[in-house]
């Protein structure tokens, strides 16, 4: 009886034994799992953080994984090209206007009838006759310049040097190309060295009287200019 009962509580002891040691390793069995999944957990989440700053990075415009010896415009760098490319657009559009506008001016003062060629016209009291409709003067007027020596002798021959000197500064002064001009009567002005030319341009019926008069060594030049009503020459 006795052997009996010590066999049993041997037995005890032996499955208490058995018992503790299978709870221990179970518990490091959970232990060691626990942290397996932690670590992966952890993992995961600094994958998830570290992905939304990168591209936070790069919206920023900083260089993300960059290969090596490689060069890439940031956003702020594109911005700045835009930028400069906008503001040369503005630059020529400005230009451009600036260039229509100076193309404006000069189309109407080649219409103005105060201006003849690049000289600014005074307008003067009229002679008082009853054909001219206003009298111009200039102090920009120069002489044409001339292929002539010596002594000078007006000469009304069509053709010769002098005819053909004395046409050149009337449409100087009447601020007309001397290739369009109409020369409809070239007379003496009441002295050896002057002359009056009534002229017009192409088909327009605005006619001028050019009074001219000679400068030695430097030509013909343009004294004073009267805008007719009628071409009383025609």
């Amino acid at each position: 009886m006795g052997s009996r009962f010590n066999q049993r509580d041997q037995k005890r002891k032996v499955n208490k034994i058995y018992n503790i040691a299978i709870t221990i390793v179970s518990i490091l069995i959970v232990i060691v799992a626990v942290t397996i999944f932690l670590s992966d957990d952890g993992t995961e989440t600094k994958k998830a953080t570290t992905e939304p700053k990168q591209i936070a990075d790069t919206d920023q415009g900083k260089v993300v994984d960059k290969p090596a010896g490689k060069e890439e415009e940031t956003d702020s760098e594109k911005e700045d090209a835009v930028g400069d490319s906008e503001a040369t657009e503005e630059e020529a559009e400005d230009d451009s206007k600036a260039t229509e506008e100076d193309a404006e001016e000069k189309a109407e003062d080649g219409a103005d009838p105060e201006k003849a060629g690049d000289a600014e016209l005074e307008e003067v009291e009229s002679s008082g006759d009853g054909n001219v409709a206003a009298t111009y003067t200039s102090e920009g007027w120069k002489p044409v310049g001339t292929e002539q020596s010596g002594e000078h002798t007006t000469s009304f021959e069509k053709g010769s040097v002098d005819w053909n000197e004395m046409s050149k500064a009337i449409a100087s002064g009447a601020g007309i190309d001397e290739g369009s001009m109409k020369l409809w009567w070239l007379q003496n002005g009441g002295s050896p060295n002057t002359a009056i030319g009534t002229v017009s341009e192409g088909d327009n019926p605005k006619t001028f009287r050019v009074y001219i008069e000679w400068v030695d060594g430097s030509g013909w030049k343009p004294v004073k200019v009267e805008e007719l009503k009628t071409n009383d020459k025609r």
